[in-house]
């Protein structure tokens, strides 16, 4: 079966597999490692010190990889800050609407806001502090973010008596004010999770539109055991300890040779989709001299036929990949 990306020019022949992999799982992995290597090194060293080389260097792809994806380093900034976004909502917005009172709500979406960011503190770091710094196109999806914020706990508004009148003032408040917090503990880095705060936050939310009781009630009710939601970005390279980098073709060999065990190298070609059997030779060479790969060719009067398998090794690299 043939398969064309437009996003990436690459034109394969893709056979079906388990894994169910083609061009666009593929691309789909690297574009993830990418996104995962930007977190992390945003967060070890802030936006302003980043650079392509350090996150290809990270990620295991090949700058041209990169520059296929994204067109400079800012289209990657952008793309994890989105993909960042959207996972918390994930959670977030179902935790939200599960409760009908508003202060419930805001409680409820707010434990598992905080929840989200304790199990990635590099995400919670990019989002909060580094998207500060990241120049105006970051700024203007972070203030997009904040006006769907702003607008929920407006909300609040309707439940106050007497009823409040006037603009989201308030309501704009209350957001830069945990946002406040937040960005404090994250930029101090001081460890303590994040969850730990939910009860003083919801209390400061909460105290312009019920009054003080409630703003007490909620500071003194106990943050619930909630386990760390631990989002499930893909490692960032699990060639990384072989010294190899993870290139499309290396991904699709390998899945070439998972996908029929015992294949030659004609085979291997075939399955990845790679017309050059030349560059499949190097590529298996490659592997081999990475223990992924082994040939179990058997002698004969005609010399030894390939007959590739992944190794132990192999397979778990295989399985971290296809996962």
């Amino acid at each position: 079966m043939s398969s064309t990306n437009g996003g990436v020019g690459v034109r394969v022949m893709v056979r079906p597999g388990q894994d169910g992999l083609g061009v666009d799982g593929l691309v789909g992995i690297q574009r993830g490692r990418i996104l995962t290597a930007m977190i992390v090194e945003v967060a070890e060293h802030g936006v302003g010190n980043v650079t392509v080389a350090h996150v290809v260097a990270r990620s295991g792809v090949s700058r041209r990889t990169f520059y296929e994806l994204f067109a400079d380093r800012e289209e990657c900034f952008l793309a994890a800050f989105d993909e960042g976004v959207e996972r918390i909502a994930s959670i977030v917005v179902p935790a939200y609407e599960t409760c009908s009172r508003w202060v419930e709500r805001i409680r409820a979406g707010l434990l598992a806001l905080l929840d989200c960011l304790d199990g990635d503190p590099a995400l919670a770091r990019l989002l909060i502090v580094e998207s500060l710094a990241a120049g105006p196109r970051a700024l203007e999806r972070r203030t997009r973010v904040l006006g769907t914020l702003i607008r929920v706990v407006d909300q609040g508004r309707g439940e106050a008596k007497p009823l409040v009148r006037g603009d989201a003032v308030m309501a704009e408040g209350a957001v830069g004010a945990v946002l406040a917090v937040l960005h404090g503990r994250l930029v101090t880095d001081s460890g303590e999770p994040l969850l730990g705060l939910a009860g003083p936050l919801v209390s400061m939310i909460v105290l312009p539109y019920l009054g003080p009781v409630a703003a007490r009630r909620e500071l003194e009710r106990p943050v619930p055991d909630v386990k760390t939601r631990v989002l499930r970005w893909p490692v960032v390279n699990p060639l990384h300890e072989l010294g190899m980098r993870l290139t499309y073709r290396t991904i699709r060999v390998l899945m070439a040779v998972a996908e029929d065990p015992g294949s030659s190298n004609r085979s291997v070609s075939e399955g990845a989709g790679i017309s050059d059997q030349g560059q499949v030779s190097k590529l298996l060479a490659r592997l081999k001299r990475a223990g992924l790969v082994q040939n179990a060719g058997v002698v004969t009067e005609h010399g030894m036929p390939n007959a590739w398998t992944l190794t132990e090794k192999g397979r778990m690299v295989h399985g971290a990949i296809a996962h």
